[in-house]
């Protein structure tokens, strides 16, 4: 019988993959560049070198510190050079994504990119140092050579030879009255001539007419003692008529009696390396799936537009979203969501073919388009519809059709001198007001309602800071009997007392933290405060009566609730049958409600069902979950029997039939507490009863 071999893991741990990327890279770069190391020593250095440039990564700051140190170090393994540059380039940037460590590989994109910046500007320096150095070695070099030449001028040739010719810099040696004495095969390539035909020419005729006076100017105060050294960008002309940048450094040679003799000049080829630089900013200011600009570029651009923008028509700004984008990357996988993309990119392109407009990827799946208007331009309606119409044409990806929509904020003709940052900003706004609740819609941006959305988003930030400060309490308010309006509990209410401004009611202050997620600990707190506060009334004053507190959806859908209300009543000694939360029925098709709502009966805790009566499943809820009161949502008290008697008067019997005792919240007037009452409910809350007050004033109550 022949033993079955283990089977192989279907892709490489994170140890083996950075092994077998470092062998990669060694072996490529060994390919192309001479190195002072041997294979062994040169694949252990890369590994170390890779090691650091993950753990850069994945670091939560973006430290590109560590990664110039790698660029700096290439340089010093050997002669690498541009080639191994770019093998590197190339290794690291397709084999950094495939890690298993840096997935989502779109989640690490950005980053890569800029780590990729970090090392090829690490190497362009270290690279620029040694050829700084070299050229400080070839002038001491030179200058010794010219010296001894008056005594030997053989042995100064030979020497001369020996530094200028093998060099990979072009060198020549440039007599006062500008004319070449000698030039290496180097600067010989690098213009276009064959080796030797530079000799007796002048050098001002090889160097571009833009730039030719500024040289000469520098090398007239270099040989009138004013410089000791030159070092300049130019541009060269190639005998095929090409243009070469490359970057110039000149010395003057003195003789034997220190008078100017001749000037050395080193020129370094730069052009391909400004290529890659190039390319690198390229990729800096795009988005690497879709090859769109990205939102720095867009920004740049944007100030740009609005600055020459046309008085009558200015610009317009879309911000847009593709709907649905998050169910497609789960259901069908993060590979057909990036296809989606690109796809949505070429659509969007198609819709403004005939347009002046730039488009650009934000992230994820949002997108800008800034539209230079004119006469002819479109209007908004149209656009938007347009783009859904080609989203609505299937798009087939992995054997799918994927037909979509989008949404957009529009930010139509803003003033001129609005500032960039802030017209992004509202175009954001607009698209998150044009999303609420619905799908495939546009909103134009709206000064009011961006107004009051500010001043909400500013109390809702602000909430914490009035938290510590003290400024947000908790009062108490009746819950009554309908029958007789006696106290049947407390309820506990956020209240937020406002310096010089209108205090907040509970439903506010709710609303606010759960935008925010401070609900989770502040929610925390006034369970404490409930349970301590109706702990010291059974304490104090034998009180039975249950203390109620209302849970908002983001408390009942938290994975510990149940532990921090067993905490609670732990830390309070509040028996748990005299605490009653309230829970919306709204938040029951969330996940993990049901059983949050199943283990606080458990520990013996009461649970009503809060804001009910609006939705088809409300009394369906009350007979699958272990629950005996619901409490009306304060809308439906508002519309008494004058409204909508037949609904009303049919909720309390159906309520009553499944064995639930029904609350009514809201209730401000006696008409609506008799008729409420006479309908059949047995408790309310609301003005009528008596507002929220402190703890203090309550206790006349239990008297």
């Amino acid at each position: 019988m022949i033993e079955k071999l283990p089977e192989q893991p279907s892709s490489p741990g994170p140890e083996r993959a950075r092994t077998v990327l470092a062998r990669k890279w060694a072996y490529l770069l060994s390919g192309v560049t001479v190195v002072s190391l041997s294979r062994e020593l040169l694949d252990e250095e890369l590994r170390g070198m890779l090691d650091t440039l993950v753990e850069s990564l994945r670091a939560t700051s973006a430290d590109t510190t560590p990664a110039e140190r790698i660029g700096a170090r290439l340089v010093g393994l050997g002669y690498v050079g541009e080639p191994g540059l770019r093998c590197t380039l190339d290794v690291l940037g397709k084999g950094l994504a495939g890690l298993p460590e840096l997935r989502p590989a779109d989640r690490f994109t950005e980053r890569i990119v800029l780590m990729l910046g970090a090392v090829s500007c690490g190497f362009l320096l270290a690279h620029e140092r040694s050829v700084l150095d070299q050229q400080e070695i070839m002038h001491l070099s030179l200058l010794k050579a010219v010296r001894d030449a008056q005594w030997n001028l053989k042995q100064s040739e030979a020497r001369f030879d020996e530094v200028v010719t093998s060099s990979a810099s072009g060198v020549a040696l440039v007599a006062l009255d500008g004319r070449i004495v000698r030039a290496n095969a180097a600067l010989a390539e690098m213009l276009g001539h064959p080796a030797g035909e530079l000799t007796g020419t002048r050098l001002d005729d090889h160097v571009h007419p833009d730039t030719a006076e500024v040289l000469r100017e520098a090398m007239t105060a270099l040989a009138g003692g004013g410089r000791e050294r030159i070092r300049q960008s130019q541009r060269l002309l190639r005998k095929d008529g090409d243009v070469a940048r490359i970057s110039l450094t000149a010395s003057l040679l003195r003789d034997a009696e220190d008078l100017p003799g001749h000037f050395v000049v080193v020129v370094e080829d730069g052009t391909e390396l400004m290529l890659l630089q190039g390319e690198l900013s390229r990729q800096a200011l795009h988005d690497v799936l879709t090859g769109l600009p990205n939102r720095q570029y867009f920004g740049t651009h944007l100030e740009a537009a609005l600055r020459r923008a046309d008085p009558e028509y200015g610009v317009t700004l879309f911000h847009v979203d593709l709907d649905a984008f998050g169910m497609v990357c789960n259901s069908l996988g993060r590979r057909v969501g990036e296809q989606l993309l690109v796809h949505f990119a070429q659509r969007l392109k198609s819709v403004m073919a005939r347009e002046r407009s730039m488009i650009a990827r934000f992230h994820a799946d949002e997108f800008g388009i800034l539209l230079e208007n004119s006469a002819t331009t479109p209007d908004i309606d149209s656009i938007v519809r347009a783009i859904n119409d080609e989203l609505a044409e299937p798009f087939f990806v992995g054997g799918h059709g994927l037909a979509l929509s989008a949404s957009a904020g529009v930010v139509h003709r803003p003033a001129k001198g609005i500032d960039p940052a802030e017209l992004l900003r509202s175009a954001d706004q607009t698209l998150r007001r044009a999303k609420v609740r619905r799908r495939g819609q546009w909103k134009m941006f709206d000064r009011d309602a961006d107004a009051q959305d500010r001043r909400t988003q500013a109390l809702a930030v602000g909430m914490a800071g009035a938290w510590e400060n003290g400024e947000i309490g908790v009062r108490y308010r009746p819950l009554a009997r309908l029958a007789d309006g006696g106290v049947a509990g407390f309820e506990a209410r956020l209240h937020w007392d406002r310096p010089d401004e209108r205090p907040l009611a509970h439903e506010r202050c709710a609303e606010l933290a759960e935008s925010t997620g401070l609900v989770l600990p502040l929610g925390d707190w006034l369970l404490r405060a409930a349970g301590r506060q109706g702990e010291w009334w059974r304490q104090r004053a034998g009180s039975r009566l249950p203390v109620v507190a209302g849970l908002t959806g983001h408390q009942v859908a938290d994975d510990a609730l149940g532990t921090r209300v067993t905490r609670m009543l732990a830390d309070t000694g509040l028996p748990p049958e005299q605490l009653m939360l309230g829970v919306p029925v709204g938040a029951l098709p969330v996940s993990g409600v049901r059983e949050n709502v199943a283990a606080l009966t458990g520990l013996g805790v009461r649970v009503m069902l809060d804001e009910f009566g609006l939705g088809p499943g409300d009394l369906r809820a009350v007979e699958d979950l272990p629950v005996d009161i619901v409490r009306v949502d304060r809308r439906l008290a508002q519309w008494q029997a004058w409204s909508d008697s037949t609904f009303l008067g049919a909720l309390v019997p159906l309520v009553r039939q499944v064995g639930a005792t029904l609350v009514v919240d809201g209730i401000h007037t006696e008409d609506q507490a008799s008729w409420w009452g006479t309908a059949g409910a047995e408790l309310g809350t609301g003005d009528y009863f008596g507002a929220a007050r402190p703890p203090g004033e309550l206790a006349a109550t239990f008297a």
